[in-house]
C-alpha cells in the first residue's frame, strides 16, 4: 500500500493523483491519501517536498510526480 501526502488546494498534487489513476489503469495501485495539515509533525516533515508518495515508509517520489516516474518507481 502506498501512501500520498498531499494538501488543499496544491496544483502538484492534484497532478500526482491524475499521475496516479494514469497508472492504474494499467498496474494495480492503491495508495491512501494523507493531507499534511492535519498533523502537524507531517505538515513540518512533508511541507516543502509535496505530493510525496511513500511505500514501507520509505520516500519514492516527492514533487512534481509523472507518469514515467511512477513507473520507474514501481
Amino acid at each position: 500500500m502506498f501512501i500520498l501526502y498531499t494538501r488543499p488546494n496544491c496544483p502538484l498534487c492534484e497532478e500526482a493523483k491524475l499521475m496516479i489513476q494514469l497508472v492504474q489503469e494499467d498496474f494495480p495501485l492503491d495508495y491512501e491519501e494523507i493531507n499534511i495539515e492535519t498533523d502537524d509533525a507531517l505538515h513540518e516533515k512533508y511541507m516543502l517536498m509535496i505530493p510525496v508518495l511513500e511505500k514501507n515508509n520509505k520516500i519514492l517520489l516527492y514533487g512534481n510526480i509523472g507518469y514515467a516516474d511512477l513507473l520507474e518507481a514501481l
